[in-house]
Formats: C-alpha cells, structure tokens, sequence
C-alpha cells in the first residue's frame, strides 16, 4: 500500500508543474533583500511569473489581481511589516492562497510577535525550518542561530501538526526530510542535497514555489506545497551532478528546475506518507 502511494506521488508533482508551465502563475513576493533574486529567477524557471512588489501604495490595486501571495519576513523592519499585513488582508479578502516564510521568527520579540499577526491573517501555508516552526507553535522566542535551524525536520513534527491545528494553514518543516502536515496527515518529501543548504535563500525560494503550486491547486495545498517541495528537490540533486561547490549549484539548481521534464519528475520524486 505504501509503495502505490509513493508511486501516486510522482505523476501528482509533474502535473503541478505542468500545471504552473502553462497557467504562469502571478505571485506577488513580498521577499527579503538578500532573496528577490534567487526568488524570482526560482519563479521564472518553473514557469511562474513573480512581481517583486511591497508599496502599501500600489497593493491594493495590485493583490487582487494576483494568483497567489508570498510573505518572507527575512530582512523585517517597520516600514515593511504594514505592508505585509495589508497584503495578507487583501489575499484573504479576495480568497487568493497566500504564503508565509517566518524566518528567524524566534530571534526576537518583534519578529514573532509579527509572525504571529501574519497568521492571524490566515495564510494557505507555513513554510519554516524546524526551529521556526517550533517558536511559533510555542509563541515563545528561543535560542537561535539567526537563520539557521537549531533542530532537524523530525524533532518539529508534533509543532507543526499543533501549528496546522491552531492556525487553519498547511505547515511545512525543511530538513533533511521536509514535512508537511495539515494537522492530521503527515507526508514527508525526501528529494535534495546538503550542499543546497550553502546557497543563500534557498528555503525562501522554495517557499516562493510552493506559492506559484498552491496557486494553480489551491483546494490541494498540502499536496501542491509536498510537491514543490520535491520538484526543487529533484533539481538540486540534478544540478549538483554538474556543480562544484555552492556556487556552481545556484546556477545549475534554476537550469535544472527549467529543464525537468515528466519522465524525471515521476521516476526521481521521493514523497512518502508518515
């Protein structure tokens, strides 16, 4: 029975992205300096189309129109936060899916307290590392080493299935194995590199993925965001094939995640039901 549902799993992913391919998604990201640019080219290789844009200005004319939201709080200050929170209430206003990537949410007060706000507005998905997910279910900060996890995927179950519990959203836990519960069911998608881990932002382009999937499958987002999970997955083990260090592999991570065809996808997706 397992195995059937792992062989489920490969031909659900490539229809996601066949999907975003031909639909191009719009996602709004509203991102942290440091990732617009992995971000957005991560967007462009799937087929997605990604708009860089946080005026509280230009938001309300703009997020209506949008398929799906993306909220980084990576590089978080006052001017940005109400705009994230505007934003947020637009796309649930206007029932678009929306995103959150609460990075580093247990470094401070200020940035979980934000975190915190950000779903209250509900978002579709959460998408952390296992230390994040585990400040937010607890409300608490914690020690952290900025934005690295203190903890492995597994050790953040139980937080994110309490999390998903709490808050409505679809979680998902990055490790060596990535996680992603909606409270009840748990599915671990078991595709990527370490050295994927030495290239900055990847988990906030990844999370922008699981935007441009949700998008196109919004009455499905667990199985949307276990996907996009193991699609970018897919590509860093093909690009790390040709790389020679973290450098190399950013390049050919967004070759390979444009070039992945059906026959890849289907036979190289590793998603299994916990």
């Amino acid at each position: 029975m397992e195995a059937e549902k792992q062989r489920e799993w490969g031909p659900k992913a490539w229809a996601h992205l066949s999907s975003v391919r031909n639909q191009s998604p719009l996602i709004q990201c509203i991102t942290n300096f440091v990732s617009m640019d992995l971000t957005a080219n991560t967007l462009l290789s799937a087929g997605a189309s990604p708009a860089m844009l946080h005026s509280p200005n230009e938001t309300p004319d703009f997020t209506p129109q949008v398929h799906a939201l993306y909220i980084n709080v990576g590089t978080l200050s006052d001017n940005w936060l109400p705009a994230m929170k505007l934003a947020a209430e637009i796309a649930s206003k206007f029932k678009k899916p929306w995103v959150l990537d609460p990075v580093a949410t247990g470094a401070s007060g200020f940035r979980l307290q934000a975190c915190l706000d950000l779903i209250s507005l509900k978002p579709t998905v959460i998408r952390g590392n296992a230390s994040e997910i585990i400040a937010l279910a607890n409300a608490s900060v914690g020690f952290t080493k900025g934005v690295d996890s203190s903890h492995d995927s597994t050790d953040a179950v139980e937080a994110a299935k309490s999390l998903a519990n709490s808050s409505g959203a679809v979680v998902a836990v990055s490790g060596a194995v990535d996680f992603v519960t909606d409270g009840n069911r748990v599915v671990g998608a078991r595709n990527g590199v370490p050295m994927m881990q030495k290239i900055t932002a990847t988990g906030c382009a990844v999370t922008a993925l699981i935007a441009a999937f949700v998008a196109i499958d919004p009455l499905q987002a667990l199985e949307a965001t276990a996907s996009a999970l193991a699609v970018f997955g897919v590509a860093g083990e093909i690009g790390m094939e040709m790389a020679r260090g973290p450098a190399s592999l950013r390049m050919h991570l967004i070759d390979s995640l444009h070039g992945l065809d059906q026959t890849t996808v289907i036979s190289r997706v590793k998603i299994t039901t916990s």
